[in-house]
């Protein structure tokens, strides 16, 4: 019978949600039975999508406010069951796994671990449980506080980091960020391209003045430059000032709304632009797409920039002169800066975490 897994995710930021959704793809390439559940969203509906919206507004328009509601969150103990607003998904945890037996459960949200050992006490019988830990190099200690069998991380930093935090070695696992797994099939954009056209790609965010003026700096640091803009579940809001700014620069421009095109887009470009979400990030990473970063969260995403700037494949362009002048950089000498990136993330190679993570929970299930 083919094994089950339970994956737990949460609707609170990209990164949650893409990695159990890949982890899922990659479960079943395997030939495993998966399920990916958001107990916050089941148990409390109207509060989590009240919280997931105010998640989203913070962190775009009061990034400070939310650092330091993000860093208060580490001297929050969530082994104790102390918010009425928990009981609920919690409830729902232990419903989930009655009724799926799974043969193990990967938690990609850090409150569910807390969540499974106080069921896994009440029953008095233990699942294996995983936790794919979608922070990179500065981990926010909710994800090392709560028990798991082990922790499935981004990279060697990370795992570094989490050492020193007081987990064992052996129980941390470098996988990489669970990814699509096509990233691990897809051609990429060789790092002797001729760069010309040198395609850029730039998921928007909802502010309007933006879209126009990153979009500028881009297409006047070069006459070789082209943009895709990825307008997202923001096309309506955006279509306008990005149909103006095609038709102002004819034949450099293309337009997508809502895509699941997002590995071959990457692996098909030369340059992402975007924010600093670990969903992003390491879907830029795995396609070896150099990233510029126009915005993070102070705190939560911090750590994703760190890990672009050590491996050498991204850097920080807060706005759009600072986007034109790299842009500029990475142009000149015959895209040479551009080809130390391109080289940097192919020597990193993590286009399978997806895969490697769904490799580790299947091999260490227990033999009957």
């Amino acid at each position: 019978m083919s094994p089950r897994i339970l994956i737990l995710t949460a609707a609170f930021g990209e990164g949650h949600n893409s990695a159990a959704k890949h982890l899922a793809l990659a479960l079943e390439e395997l030939g495993a039975v998966s399920r990916v559940e958001d107990p916050c969203m089941l148990g409390a509906p109207v509060t989590t999508r009240a919280l997931s919206k105010g998640y989203r507004l913070v962190t775009t328009y009061s990034p400070k406010l939310w650092e330091v509601l993000y860093k208060h969150t580490g001297d929050v103990d969530f082994s104790k069951q102390r918010m009425p607003l928990m009981r609920r998904p919690e409830n729902l945890v232990e419903d989930l796994i009655r009724d799926f037996a799974p043969d193990a459960i990967v938690s990609t949200y850090p409150l569910y671990p807390y969540f499974l050992d106080r069921i896994f006490k009440a029953r008095g019988k233990r699942i294996p449980a995983y936790t794919v830990v979608t922070d990179s190099i500065e981990v926010n200690p909710a994800w090392t506080q709560g028990p798991a069998d082990a922790w499935l991380v981004t990279d060697s930093d990370t795992r570094a980091s989490m050492v020193q935090a007081g987990i064992p070695a052996q129980k941390i696992v470098e996988t990489g960020f669970p990814v699509h797994p096509s990233f691990s099939r897809l051609p990429r954009r060789p790092v002797e391209d001729p760069c010309d056209p040198f395609d850029v790609i730039y998921f928007t965010t909802s502010k309007v003045p933006h879209v126009r003026r990153i979009a500028k700096a881009v297409l006047h640091a070069s006459p070789r430059t082209r943009i895709t803009l990825i307008l997202g579940k923001n096309v309506r809001l955006l279509y306008r000032k990005a149909h103006e700014i095609q038709s102002r620069f004819p034949g450099r421009v293309m337009l997508k709304g809502w895509t699941r095109r997002v590995p071959q887009l990457l692996s098909s470009h030369h340059l992402v632009i975007g924010k600093a979400g670990g969903a992003t990030v390491h879907e830029s990473i795995a396609a070896c797409c150099p990233m510029l970063v126009h915005h993070l969260v102070p705190g939560q995403e911090e750590g994703n920039l760190e890990l672009l700037r050590r491996i050498g494949g991204g850097d920080y362009a807060p706005g759009p002169e600072a986007i034109r002048s790299q842009l500029t950089r990475l142009l000149e000498n015959d895209a040479a800066a551009w080809r130390d990136m391109k080289q940097a993330l192919e020597n990193h190679g993590r286009h399978d975490g997806a895969l490697a993570a769904a490799r580790f929970v299947l091999d260490r299930l227990p033999i009957t």
